[in-house]
């Protein structure tokens, strides 16, 4: 398949106002842009959810088949029908003057106690562009989990109350597929992982 059809040249902006501006920020754009059939679309405006780049990070030991989760109150998930403590993987939001893979490493230590030996990238994607600007850099880490899972982490100033959960490869599959794992993130992790274990397994448990 072909890239799209139209460049950052075919679109413009006529106005950007912020609206809200606290831990995040909501703009209103006034944009308009070419159109598939030919011409420009008028003049519209969007609100833009404004979050910025975001590392996720898978957290694997080969040897041991092993993958870290870590459970926490996430306010998005208020309406949830089970609750709003969600299994998740690792993530943090970088912050000027940081690489993806910088983040990676900082919140991977911060909020489960691991150390990452090795970064594999998985996939960079956009999370909902219709409205939020929010783009996750997802990677995997190799890590020696001995001694992880069943601490509590994060930082005390950033009000994270952070459990942390040590579960086979396998069973964090199962919930994967029970629906006990329901974040988006955290399911394309855990599926590119059963995609390529075989691939892994043989190139780091020789």
């Amino acid at each position: 398949m072909k890239a799209p059809k139209f460049r950052h040249d075919d679109f413009d902006i006529i106005n950007r106002q912020t609206e809200f501006k606290g831990f995040f920020e909501l703009q209103a754009l006034t944009i308009k842009h070419k159109l598939f059939q030919g011409g420009n679309s008028p003049e519209f405006t969007r609100e833009l959810f404004v979050r910025g780049s975001v590392v996720v990070v898978l957290l694997y030991d080969p040897p041991a088949d092993k993958v870290v989760l870590v459970e926490q109150f996430r306010v998005g998930a208020l309406e949830d029908e089970r609750s709003p403590w969600l299994l998740e993987l690792v993530a943090g939001i970088v912050d000027s003057g940081e690489t993806p893979e910088q983040v990676a490493r900082r919140e991977s230590f911060e909020e489960s106690g691991c150390t990452i030996q090795e970064l594999e990238p998985i996939y960079t994607y956009w999370v909902s562009p219709g409205a939020n600007n929010e783009r996750v850099h997802l990677y995997c880490g190799y890590i020696d989990s001995k001694g992880i899972g069943g601490g509590v982490h994060g930082l005390e100033y950033e009000n994270e109350d952070i459990r942390v959960h040590l579960l086979s490869r396998a069973d964090a599959w199962q919930a994967v597929e029970s629906g006990i794992v329901n974040n988006a993130a955290t399911i394309l992790g855990l599926q590119w992982l059963e995609l390529n274990k075989v691939r892994i397994q043989q190139q780091r448990c020789l």
